[in-house]
């Protein structure tokens, strides 16, 4: 059998392990910095958290895990029961039967019954961060992952706009750490009710906010389509012309504003509903407390997220093309406000927002613009030549010392021949190898090459340290 992964999944070498560590220890510092606490989830939820909650295309991309046992017990037998014979069984019905579990699909559902059901143990609002793995049964591509990590930041059990504003705040301060150029986007969902309502369909601002969700990807035209398949009017889809434009077409009047768009929503006569006005004020609220703290932001009324539980603030970020080099394109972090994601589960009425970083997308990002600082290295510092098992023994009390240094340090196990050993180094990119043999062991020296220059020293063995740079 030839080794192989599913995919849409990768395997990590150290030094790729190395660099995600270093995206998730910068992204976790300043989650702690700002009093957010860590938690964990199972990797599987019972298929009724998660179903429903992302909208008919993100169900169809939950992977479902199959019962353990004979899963064909209790599965419905005859036509009396079902109308349909097993060959031609729909699919929704059969899964039902036979799987009870799924792997998660984000990190903000499985976050929503945890605090339901540890509610009577939390301090609200709670503010909490989760650094997992996901898995979503997409169709892989550059970018796109059926396996990959979110780094999450919530809080809950506040209606306040601060918590929005903290947020991009955190944004702003990660990628600014991580040396990434974005931009970052933001709209409100009420906005996009209030666009629902100027259409004509008040009530079906989910399918136009997935739609909408797309236009990068499909355009106008596409985002009409889909609307038209999804029973909408010609007349409905052309009035979102005016709508998606918005800030792409900017009139003069705009031209000297820091936030064009927000004033052309905010005297435009196509949205007149009290929902949108109530939107604009989110929006123009939290801008104000970001020109405060001098973040850089963008407004974004074709802004949509396709999540279906978002019911104010959305944000999104992509990597600024305009200041690098980088042909990324996708999201690399999002999030937004939820008004009653809990209530599913028994807890109405808590409010909460979030965001997640997409781990592996910055990573790619981070790769191909070379951001990942020269320090950062898997590597170890400083390797220790085997002689024998008398040498071996001497060097032991000094790697300790280096351990206890925070150095870095290793003694090669075997007693191999010196080339040997000095391949191994030059092959895991140490930069120091310490040599200590019994001439060495009788003056208490040890000599210290730099694989790099190939410069050799000899210093007394309790100042080892003191020459690793």
């Amino acid at each position: 059998m030839k080794p192989s992964i599913p995919k849409g999944t990768r395997d990590f070498s150290p030094q790729e392990m190395v660099k995600r560590n270093y995206i998730f220890d910068t992204i976790r510092k300043v989650y702690q910095l700002h009093g957010y606490q860590p938690i964990e989830t199972p990797a599987m939820e019972n298929s009724e958290t998660l179903m429903g909650k992302y909208g008919e295309e993100g169900d169809r991309l939950i992977f479902k895990i199959l019962n353990s046992g004979n899963y064909m017990d209790g599965l419905p037998s005859d036509k009396s029961d079902t109308d349909l014979q097993l060959t031609t069984y729909d699919l929704r019905l059969l899964t039902k039967h036979i799987s009870e579990k799924a792997l998660r699909y984000d990190l903000t559902v499985p976050f929503a019954r945890y605090v339901v059901q540890h509610r009577n143990d939390i301090t609200f609002p709670f503010k909490r961060y989760q650094i997992q793995p996901v898995w979503r049964a997409d169709r892989p591509q550059k970018g796109r992952y059926r396996e990959f990590y979110q780094c999450d930041a919530d809080v809950i059990g506040s209606d306040s706009l601060l918590n929005e504003v903290e947020l991009i705040q955190i944004i702003d301060e990660v990628f600014t750490e991580l040396g990434v150029p974005v931009i970052i986007k933001i709209n409100n969902r009420k906005i996009l009710q209030g666009i629902a309502e100027y259409i004509g369909t008040p009530g079906r601002m989910i399918d136009i906010a997935t739609a909408i969700d797309k236009l990068d990807k499909i355009g106008i035209d596409g985002v009409k389509k889909e609307l038209l398949d999804k029973g909408f009017l010609q007349e409905q889809t052309e009035k979102l012309n005016v709508f998606v434009f918005i800030g792409k077409n900017r009139t003069p009047n705009f031209h000297n504003s820091k936030y064009p768009e927000l004033d052309m929503l905010r005297y435009s006569d196509y949205f007149v509903s009290e929902m949108c006005v109530e939107g604009i004020r989110e929006l123009q609220t939290i801008l104000y407390s970001l020109n405060c703290s001098n973040t850089e932001i963008q407004v974004d009324p074709a802004l949509a997220r396709g999540l279906n539980y978002y019911t104010g603030t959305i944000i999104e970020v992509k990597v600024d093309t305009n200041k690098c080099a980088s042909q990324f394109t996708s999201s690399i972090c999002g999030g937004g406000r939820y008004d009653d994601l809990t209530g599913i589960f028994g807890l109405p009425d808590v409010s909460g927002v979030g965001i997640s970083f997409g781990a592996d997308r910055i990573y790619d990002v981070m790769e191909e613009l070379k951001l990942f600082p020269e320090n950062v290295s898997a590597s170890t510092k400083v390797l220790f030549i085997n002689f024998g098992e008398k040498e071996a023994q001497y060097c032991l009390k000094a790697l300790k010392e280096l351990h206890n240094a925070g150095i870095r340090a290793e003694l090669y196990p075997d007693e191999k021949k010196l080339n040997k050993q000095f391949e191994y180094a030059d092959k895991r990119n140490i930069p120091y190898v310490v040599s200590i043999g019994q001439s060495e062991m009788e003056n208490g020296v040890a000599k210290i090459k730099n694989m790099a220059s190939g410069e050799q020293i000899e210093v007394p063995v309790n100042e080892i340290k003191a020459h690793i740079v």
